[in-house]
């Protein structure tokens, strides 16, 4: 599993310009099953993306479509972990029960 940490590099305004293209682009995301969770930094310095469990070569795949990471307006920073704990609503990830 991973959490993406997105921190924008660009003045505001020009992020809000790209935010409609991103809101795409995570939407897509969903869709195919990739991210559990999104939002805003209560900072508003960034992102924070959760993403489900896959190769990181995937993950850096579907994160270089991003259209704030292809305009140069946000860098990101990947952790990745194994999950070994966790609520009941997400019990299908913990890694330590999968197999």
């Amino acid at each position: 599993m991973f959490v993406v940490l997105l921190t924008y590099t660009a003045p505001q305004p020009e992020i809000d310009y790209a935010i409609p293209d991103h809101t795409e682009w995570l939407a897509r995301q969903f869709e195919h099953g990739l991210f559990l969770a999104s939002g805003r930094r209560v900072d508003h310095r960034g992102e924070v993306l959760l993403a489900r469990p896959m190769s990181t070569g995937k993950l850096e795949a579907t994160l270089a479509g991003d259209p704030l990471l292809l305009r140069h307006l946000a860098h990101h920073e990947v952790v990745e972990f194994s999950a070994t704990r966790t609520a009941p609503e997400l019990r299908a990830l913990n890694e330590a029960l999968a197999g």
